[in-house]
């Protein structure tokens, strides 16, 4: 009974944090290409910010002010950039406070100073990168400079539709587990819940979002079915590695930043990718 109380309790806790996420998220992005931006910029730090505490220990120091002020002027430049407002030299700007980052190590009196850069860096690529990935998204493809609300839209329509599905289909019908050894509550019977809720939310965004065909939509759900559960994994690598449960505390029901975004962050550079390279639209 006790089981039974705290699964619901469980369940509760998690939609509710949900249904809060989903209407910050609808309403921040729905408001203009401003609340957009305001939006990765939040996701961006929190996340940065999770990833280098999870790391911090007595010899190990990623330096997080340095590594918030990288990710930050990557954001911008490339916000600046695909939205045509400067030339794509902008990007460049992060060269320069790279190699900083490196200088400033010299005078830091650490044991193992490579290993701070190195969690330093990793931090950015992990999260910057994939979130400057997922702003260019925002951007196509429409005309250079116009934000793209139905793609964005769309895709977060997809991720929750494969989130919500493995999650329930998991919970009630998984028996064979997915990777056992580094995740053992994923299976299989969740995944296929997830990837066919995935898909057929991807469907029907077909029917409202015309500015892609069906086959389009399909794919990015496809896309974002297999690395977004390969981000998923990745992060369960990393902490277990850690020997945590969950990346932090900050959503209710669902853990950490990372926990909740993971899936993003390893389906955005794939999708963006295959959008630029095979999208003849």
């Amino acid at each position: 009974m006790s089981n039974y109380l705290k699964t619901k309790n469980n369940l509760t806790e998690r939609s509710i944090t949900g249904i809060i996420l989903a209407i910050i998220i609808l309403g921040t992005v729905s408001w203009n290409l401003f609340g957009f931006i305001f939006l990765v910029l939040i996701i961006d730090l929190l996340s940065l910010l999770e990833f280098y505490r999870l790391f911090y220990s007595t010899d190990l120091l990623p330096r997080k002010v340095a590594g918030i002020i990288l990710s930050v002027s990557m954001l911008i430049a490339c916000t600046l950039y695909v939205a045509g407002i400067i030339s794509w030299k902008i990007l460049f700007v992060a060269i320069p406070i790279a190699f900083g980052i490196f200088v400033m190590e010299l005078f830091h009196l650490s044991e193992k100073p490579f290993y701070n850069l190195a969690f330093t860096f990793l931090g950015v690529i992990c999260i910057t990168i994939p979130l400057c990935f997922f702003i260019t998204l925002a951007f196509f493809p429409y005309p250079p400079g116009t934000y793209n609300l139905q793609l964005v839209l769309g895709y977060f329509f997809i991720l929750w539709a494969s989130d919500t599905g493995a999650y329930f289909i998991g919970k009630n019908f998984g028996i064979h587990h997915l990777f056992k050894r580094i995740s053992p509550k994923k299976t299989w019977e969740g995944s296929a819940g997830g990837a066919a809720s995935a898909i057929l939310v991807s469907y029907l965004l077909s029917y409202f979002f015309t500015f892609f065909p069906v086959i389009d939509w399909v794919f990015i759900a496809v896309i974002i079915i297999v690395t977004g559960t390969c981000g998923d994994l990745v992060k369960s690598m990393m902490k277990r590695s850690l020997n945590l449960k969950d990346s932090g505390t900050i959503l209710p029901g669902h853990g950490g930043m990372l926990d909740r975004f993971d899936s993003l962050l390893g389906s955005a550079p794939f999708v963006c990718c295959y959008l630029i390279l095979f999208h003849h639209g």
